[in-house]
């Protein structure tokens, strides 16, 4: 089954897209096309999280008088757009948390450089450690202590006048995963200061898109995949 945000036909409700729009739903899951800035889980900042605003939408919806259910599955750092899928159903959550732990689930991303890779494509694998304080991650070429193996693989796939379009495939699921072994190979994403990039951009966020998702249905057991459109902007446009 293949769903596109662009080709939705739910209206969706004013107050929400500046957060996200709805790309697939149905009473077991709700996959959503998160803004670039939002953030998808709470944290110390104590800024509304993506979630919640999930939660108000679905209450608003349906017009439900008591708690909405909506748990998260998966994350995105906040400076990046794209997918994230929600569950329902604690059943569903349980669920499609198992075929996450058992990398079952296929992630594609774009991301927009401003170098174009040595090798049209490839595969990375490094050890990282994160500094907590900064919220930053470092690739290591060997094990080292409170390492993380991971693992991705990239393809080259078009220029435009000033940047380049990078698809990658991320077999692990670590924070900053793909924005720090990209930069390795000096294919820092457009806007992303911590890993290199010469300047932000103008919204704050970053050229990285969570674009695909293929996945079995936690409940009808239906091979599913989801595509997310990128952002409306003239960098994004670019490579359409």
């Amino acid at each position: 089954m293949l769903l596109d945000a662009s080709d939705s036909t739910f209206d969706p409700i004013d107050d929400f897209d500046a957060f996200f729009s709805v790309v697939f739903e149905d009473n077991h899951l709700i996959a959503v096309n998160k803004k670039n800035g939002v953030l998808v889980q709470g944290d110390n900042t104590g800024d509304k999280p993506l979630s919640e605003h999930v939660k108000e939408y679905l209450k608003k919806k349906y017009n439900k008088p008591g708690n909405v259910f909506a748990g998260v599955i998966h994350r995105i750092d906040r400076p990046v757009s794209g997918l994230v899928l929600l569950a329902k159903t604690s059943k569903a959550l349980e669920r499609m948390n198992k075929q996450f732990a058992d990398k079952k689930i296929q992630k594609t991303y774009l991301m927009i450089t401003g170098s174009k890779p040595l090798e049209t494509q490839g595969k990375l694998t490094h050890w990282l450690t994160k500094d907590s304080k900064r919220n930053i991650a470092k690739a290591h070429k060997n094990e080292v202590k409170e390492s993380k193996y991971c693992e991705l693989s990239y393809s080259f796939l078009k220029a435009s006048d000033r940047y380049f379009l990078i698809e990658v495939k991320p077999i692990t699921g670590r924070s900053h995963q793909i924005r720090c072994q990209m930069a390795t190979i000096d294919c820092v994403i457009k806007g992303d200061l911590k890993y290199g990039a010469p300047r932000s951009n103008s919204d704050g966020g970053i050229c990285l898109h969570s674009y695909k998702l293929k996945f079995e249905h936690p409940v009808t057991g239906i091979m599913m995949e989801l595509k997310a459109s990128t952002p409306k902007d003239a960098i994004w446009n670019a490579f359409a």
